[in-house]
């Protein structure tokens, strides 16, 4: 080999033991390979979904840390989980029980390094949770005076711009007339003081969040079921103010009269929804988008999953959609990632959205045991 070739091939061997390092330098992660089930997903033109951690039994509510610990509660499992990725390359590496034994232990919050997490009668905290996660830390109980029904007892938390904790109470009956606190969203002080009703008449919410510019509050709610394959519909809601009513048992919906409960037929007290959703689609968790890596029309708009009907003919939802907003509210409704749903069969079931520090979105799945990475590259 002469002198000029063999320094050709030793630049190229330079290059190629350099090249990873290189594309950690500039920030480029290359696209993992889609496999499975995940080839049959659909999403808009540009955007790509792999798995972003697998064995993360029955996961459900997500919450990011500052450090990028994700940390995933569950519903059945009575787990809590940290989702470690600690190379960077958007696929975890460790997945740690941090608590277990507990009562259905769906939702987690953070705040100022303490995790929060609420069971279906309690809200528990560990303390400086990223530096402890993998030593079995201990738990506080922040508030221990929530109702111990089952039945839409589990929750979703989360704390809101004025440093407030917000937990929903879920109606213990598919439709019945229960009386506070339940079908509430509630709210404390994060030491558990302070505990008040902040709205009424949810049946069951089980996914908020607060508008990037006008710090309003957002959330899901879960119509009530038999009453027809295509009503009431899912909600997606607005409070911008504490005292408000969203209808529940009385009206359904965009003001669906139900007589069992409202023999007056009158709906005009209550608040409507911004969104009527697909009906029995099981809307839980919502994020509004305010990342850069997904194009300017997802900018402030609402990302849902939809965990999918258990009590249609025809099931629907089983997939993640996005709602356009504007100064006035949504202008648009439409699927985002689907195709977990084949021939009335599902391969998986959304719960949560999450956007990540690089603007990518995160989707957990509690029946395939799973979180899914979302991002955009064209």
């Amino acid at each position: 080999m002469s002198k000029k070739w063999l320094t050709i091939v030793v630049i190229l061997i330079l290059l190629g033991l350099a090249w990873p390092f290189l594309q950690q330098l500039a920030g480029f992660h290359p696209a993992p390979l889609v496999t499975g089930e995940l080839s049959q997903i659909t999403l808009p033109q540009g955007f790509h979904i792999n798995y972003y951690a697998k064995e993360v039994h029955n996961a459900r509510s997500m919450a990011l840390s500052e450090t990028g610990i994700l940390y995933v509660g569950s519903r059945s499992e009575g787990k809590v989980y940290a989702v470690v990725d600690q190379d960077g390359d958007y696929q975890a590496d460790r997945v740690i029980t941090i608590a277990e034994h507990l009562n259905s232990p769906n939702g987690v919050a953070l705040r100022q390094g303490d995790l929060y997490i609420a069971e279906i009668s309690r809200i528990l905290r560990i303390d400086n949770i990223d530096k402890v996660y993998d030593r079995s830390p201990n738990y506080t109980v922040v508030n221990d005076h929530f109702p111990t029904d089952a039945w839409h007892g589990w929750k979703f938390i989360r704390f809101g711009p004025d440093d407030k904790l917000y937990v929903p109470i879920g109606a213990p009956c598919n439709a019945c007339e229960p009386g506070d606190p339940y079908a509430s969203i509630m709210r404390m002080n994060p030491n558990g003081t302070a505990l008040e009703i902040f709205a009424r008449g949810i049946r069951n919410t089980v996914g908020f969040d607060w508008h990037p510019i006008t710090d309003e509050l957002w959330f899901t709610d879960n119509g009530r079921d038999w009453w027809g394959e295509n009503r009431p519909p899912d909600e997606l809601n607005n409070a911008p103010q504490q005292g408000m009513h969203f209808g529940y048992p009385y009206c359904h919906g965009m003001g669906a009269v139900d007589d069992e409960f409202n023999k007056e037929g009158n709906c005009q007290q209550y608040t409507t929804p911004e969104q009527a959703l697909g009906p029995h689609v099981a809307a839980l968790g919502m994020r509004f988008y305010t990342g850069s890596q997904f194009p300017k029309q997802y900018q402030n708009g609402i990302f849902i999953a939809e965990h999918g009907s258990w009590n249609r003919k025809v099931p629907i939802g089983y997939r993640v959609t996005f709602v356009a907003l504007n100064a006035t509210g949504p202008t648009s409704y439409e699927p985002f990632a689907q195709g977990w749903l084949h021939n009335d069969s599902a391969s998986g079931r959304p719960v949560d959205v999450q956007q990540m520090t690089d603007g990518s979105l995160l989707v957990s799945d509690d029946a395939a045991d799973a979180i899914y990475r979302i991002w955009y590259e064209p």
